[in-house]
């Protein structure tokens, strides 16, 4: 009779986990029930910034106290941004940018003496630690180990700039990913100490293949880019993502890649949105997510790039097109983090309102940003697999809420230079 009834229960409680776990793949969201912005809010000051008695900016220190006595706990052992303690290090680095102790300690966290030389990227290989440690020695003066940290970055290039290496294009893994690292070392150390030809030659790279793919996919555009047997579209593994940086890194560019190279497939990733106005994950797939990884959020910022590069009001609609899926949608059950929760998703309002400077979008991503202020269990309905990591865990929606304390400056951790 025990077992019985205990197989009864059994059942009943796999039933609701599973039904939960349909209700989570079919919805992905909590209805956004915040009022939407008014003249009259109480969250933005008459110039565009919170207003200082606002529980975002009351509640930062405490809640600073309270992650960053968890994040001690990181295991040096992954030393990536993406889950590791190189991310801590970016997020106290984004906190205390020229401390000496706190440089010291972001030194430490990057791990630099345990580098293997095993990927590429910034956010889940070896150049973030070493871009990040070497803007640390600089800092601190430690002008031997700054350079010891370039070189190494720099010795990872030989498959960044053969295109017929097998290192992919996207951000997480591939050349975008170490593109972004020399890049964020110019911006960081004066003068630049990553030669221009080294840029230009991953970007030609990255460029020659993606013609290559697109003709290969027989697409209607001069761009693709395939990984893992898929075409992604979106801004972590697709071409979204991979047009963003390109974009940003536009100084290296010619008129004519510009124009008859990444304009045209601007144009085309605009024929793929769905009739919901969200955008599909990958080519032909009816993924329909709204998170920074796949979706609307990260087409908002090609978007507002395209915007200010070309200056053409249809990419400004269409950012702001993109940011009314994210309104209305990017209140995520899966959680608070960065890559696939709410505050990544807030970082989309972030770039709109730098783009627009309307204070709609202040306050919108202030609301994202009061929800991941106030945290809560069961507003997460998957536990993150590295619950102290910066994309995953609870570190991102804590840089999230350092950065929105300056909005017109903020920057999308490892994707907006």
């Amino acid at each position: 009779m025990f077992k019985s009834n205990k197989q009864k229960l059994f059942r009943t409680i796999s039933f609701k986990n599973s039904q939960r776990k349909k209700m989570s793949h079919i919805v992905g969201h909590f209805p956004n029930n915040f009022p939407d912005y008014s003249p009259n809010n109480t969250l933005i000051s008459e110039k565009s910034l919170l207003n200082r008695n606002t529980s975002i900016v009351l509640g930062l220190n405490s809640k600073w106290e309270t992650t960053s006595l968890r994040l001690k706990e990181i295991e040096l052992s992954d030393y990536s941004i993406y889950t590791g303690s190189t991310g801590i290090a970016l997020l106290r680095l984004l906190k205390e940018p020229f401390n000496k102790p706190n440089l010291k300690e972001v030194k430490r966290l990057c791990s630099l003496p345990k580098l293997k030389k095993r990927r590429h990227t910034f956010l889940c290989g070896d150049a973030g630690p070493l871009a990040i440690g070497a803007i640390a020695c600089d800092r601190l003066g430690e002008i031997e180990n700054r350079n010891d940290c370039l070189r190494r970055l720099l010795s990872l290039q030989e498959e960044a700039v053969d295109p017929e290496s097998d290192l992919p294009n996207e951000y997480l893994y591939g050349r975008a990913g170490y593109l972004f690292s020399l890049l964020f070392v110019n911006k960081n150390i004066d003068p630049s100490p990553i030669p221009e030809n080294v840029i230009q030659k991953v970007i030609e790279a990255m460029l020659f293949i993606g013609q290559k793919e697109a003709k290969a996919g027989k697409f209607k555009c001069p761009l693709m880019y395939e990984w893992h047997g898929k075409y992604y579209l979106g801004a972590a593994h697709g071409v979204a993502g991979i047009l963003y940086l390109l974009l940003q890194a536009k100084q290296y560019l010619t008129e004519s890649e510009l124009n008859d190279l990444i304009k045209p497939t601007i144009e085309f990733l605009t024929t793929t949105r769905f009739a919901n106005g969200n955008y599909p994950s990958s080519w032909k797939s009816n993924t329909d997510k709204v998170q920074w990884c796949h979706g609307a959020p990260g087409f908002v910022f090609l978007f507002s790039e395209a915007y200010k590069v070309f200056g053409e009001e249809k990419y400004l609609k269409l950012a702001i097109e993109a940011g009314e899926i994210v309104w209305e949608r990017g209140l995520l059950q899966k959680g608070y983090s960065i890559c696939h929760g709410v505050s990544g998703n807030g970082y989309a309002f972030l770039e709109l309102f730098q783009t627009t400077k309307d204070p709609k979008y202040l306050y919108r991503a202030a609301k994202f940003a009061e929800w991941c202020m106030n945290y809560r269990k069961e507003n997460e309905y998957h536990s993150p697999d590295r619950p102290l990591s910066l994309f995953e865990g609870i570190a991102g929606p804590m840089y999230f809420l350092i950065d929105i304390q300056d909005p017109m400056n903020a920057k999308f951790p490892g994707f907006t230079l």
